[in-house]
């Protein structure tokens, strides 16, 4: 990618006069903005941050930034309210690579700053440090680095339309540090506003209630203002512009995509006002007004991110009969669990992601019955014992709670161990009694941040009811133990009795099932994922012919149809696997059919290098990350 130095001067200089009296307004969010603690303790220290925010912290970011597709960068400046000890003179935010022009205070006074070693492994960045003196208000005139990690430039081509560039965030985990200098650690959480130039007729939406229509500037570029006057972790504020149309689904829910994908799109989210109103019978009021989505181009490189009023999600999961959308279930679910109530530290990441994988499939339940709840379920709990067989019952990072420094083993411990914690609670002390707790534990933290300390504690004061339950429920050995505890409430082994009959029917002789056309899309994922890996090029055709694998329009069925063939170096799956590959940067398919591709030597490693090569620039940068270190290149 080219460098952008010219632009950062442009792109400094096209935000310096935001209002008819030349300076952008501090605060238009609230005249009394909420603030949320900051927890203090061991637990609650965050290693992947710089901030010192017992000393200073930052509770308001205001942006004014200017997109430049044609340089692809993003530049202009950000406003920081500050709260201090009364001694505090400086303060210390986080940024990877941020190109700083100057940093003054409200009245323009400059403050000195310095930006610290940076540390070259993980994204962490180095220090951003200002003297502020006295002052806690203080702005920033910077430009983000041509390879921001959070950020992700598409050509016309790598979009649906083909007309248009696209740009879409991703700022979990410490990602949002490379566009926005700021104290960049979800246990900091800030109230946030923005006003964002792009040229026309593109669209810009964020993670903030839009503020009306967007103000024509007469320069061929329009200006699109954002509020989000609720306290979120800075991973959360997104932001996404590009040729892009809205449907309304409800009376405060819609979806916005590419022109070609919007139908599409807004067919498989019909059910959205449906799962919004049984998430609140279950867990109580959503509080962020609006529900809106954005469909991306597939270079996303998750299945969906839950930026708070303007969740992100993956064209890879329409399937055109609404079958993977525990997706969207999941991504609202974390409207309670994960933006209302967020983990302090990343080592405690289960809280957002085993909580709202619980909720998820309670509200699958209530919207799509109890069977696909179920056969949801015991997909999961196949990814956990899958995963404790691969790296032993007794790995460390098996424990849902681990020592902060990174993530857990995979999806199946963070996402499925802990919806499995959750859902062997409510087993034990009776839906009715955890729903009371589980609500009562998002009211009493909305809006603040929690540890896996704090969790244990509330359900010891506000859950158990004497040292018998206690003893039954093992809540310790669950959040800070290795493997799977004794007491796990496994899956109704009847959900899936039929499939699994059907799999051994066929491994015994080889039929395949003639109720295939009837199945639910669980099921179909739970025999493909179980019969013998072993197949001849006889078999897999036969499996293609009859099951018509290969012309699925369900991405997760496609994924594990090219995970065995490809595992069986079937020559007719590779040019199928390079469409695939090409077409679709979900971390979640990309990174293993790679693997699966690098495993097969001498075969299949030519083949992995060379889709690579033609595919690795169009991967957002967590994808090609992944994929790099699957195929040995250095970072």
């Amino acid at each position: 990618m080219r460098r952008i130095v010219a632009p950062f001067a442009l792109l400094l200089a096209s935000t310096a006069c935001t209002s008819m009296s030349g300076e952008m307004p501090l605060s238009t969010a609230t005249p009394e903005p909420m603030v949320s603690p900051i927890l203090t303790g061991p637990e609650a220290f965050d290693k992947l941050t710089y901030a010192q925010p017992q000393i200073a912290r930052v509770t308001h970011v205001a942006l004014d930034l200017a997109l430049d597709f044609e340089g692809q960068g993003i530049g202009g400046t950000a406003t920081l309210d500050v709260l201090a000890r009364d001694d505090a003179r400086e303060i210390v935010l986080d940024s990877n690579g941020l190109r700083i022009a100057s940093v003054t205070d409200a009245a323009g006074r400059d403050l000195p700053f310095t930006v610290g070693e940076a540390v070259a492994e993980g994204g962490k960045g180095a220090p951003l440090t200002i003297t502020m003196g006295d002052a806690r208000t203080i702005r920033i005139r910077y430009a983000a680095p041509e390879d921001a990690e959070a950020l992700q430039w598409l050509s016309p081509e790598q979009t649906a339309g083909g007309e248009y560039p696209f740009l879409f965030s991703q700022g979990q985990a410490i990602l949002n540090r490379s566009w926005i200098p700021t104290q960049d650690s979800p246990g900091i959480r800030q109230t946030w506003e923005a006003r964002i130039t792009a040229p026309k007729p593109l669209d810009v939406v964020m993670s903030g209630v839009r503020q009306g229509e967007p103000e024509d500037l007469g320069d061929g570029r329009r200006a699109f203002r954002f509020v989000m006057d609720k306290p979120v972790p800075p991973y959360l504020i997104a932001i996404a512009a590009g040729d892009i149309d809205f449907r309304a689904l409800g009376p405060r829910s819609g979806v916005w995509a590419e022109p070609s994908v919007i139908e599409r799109a807004a067919r498989e989210v019909g059910d959205t006002e449906a799962m919004i109103a049984a998430a609140e019978d279950l867990y109580g009021e959503y509080r962020w007004g609006r529900y809106d989505m954005i469909v991306l181009p597939p270079a996303f490189p998750y299945g969906g991110m839950e930026n708070p009023v303007m969740t992100f999600l993956t064209p890879t999961f329409i399937a055109g009969d609404r079958s993977n959308n525990g997706l969207v279930a999941h991504e609202l679910a974390h409207s309670w669990s994960g933006n209302l109530v967020t983990n302090a530290v990343w080592g405690d990441g289960w809280l957002n992601e085993g909580v709202t994988s619980y909720f998820e499939n309670r509200i699958v339940e209530e919207v799509y019955g109890k069977k696909r709840a179920e056969q949801e379920a015991a997909l999961a709990f196949a990814n956990i014992e899958e995963t404790l067989a691969e790296v032993g019952r007794d790995a460390p990072g098996t424990a849902l709670h681990n020592d902060g420094s990174g993530e857990l083993i995979g999806s199946a411990i963070a996402y499925d161990k802990g919806h499995f914690f959750m859902r062997t609670v409510e087993r034990i002390v009776g839906r009715e009694r955890f729903d009371a707790w589980l609500r009562q534990w998002f009211d009493n933290h909305a809006f603040e941040p929690a540890t896996s300390a704090l969790l244990l504690a509330d359900m010891q004061e506000n859950l158990v009811r004497s040292p018998a339950e206690a003893e039954r429920l093992m809540l310790r050995e669950w959040i800070f133990e290795p493997g799977l505890p004794s007491n796990v409430a496994r899956p109704d082994p009847a959900a899936f009795a039929a499939v699994d009959s059907a799999v051994d029917t066929y491994a015994s002789n080889g039929t395949i099932p003639a109720g295939w056309n009837g199945w639910t899309a669980a099921e179909r994922m739970r025999f493909l994922d179980n019969i013998p890996k072993d197949r001849s090029a006889a078999q897999l055709a036969e499996l293609d012919r009859q099951l018509n694998l290969s012309g699925t329009g369900n991405n997760e069925i496609r994924f594990l149809w090219l995970e065995l063939a490809l595992a069986n170096r079937y020559e007719p799956a590779v040019p199928q696997a390079e469409e695939f590959l090409a077409r679709v940067g979900r971390a979640k398919f990309v990174r293993p059919l790679f693997a699966v591709l690098m495993g097969e030597g001498e075969w299949g490693q030519p083949i992995a290098r060379r889709i690579y090569a033609q595919t690795r620039d169009s991967y957002h940068a967590v994808t090609r990350a992944g994929v790099d270190r699957v195929l040995g290149i250095a970072g």
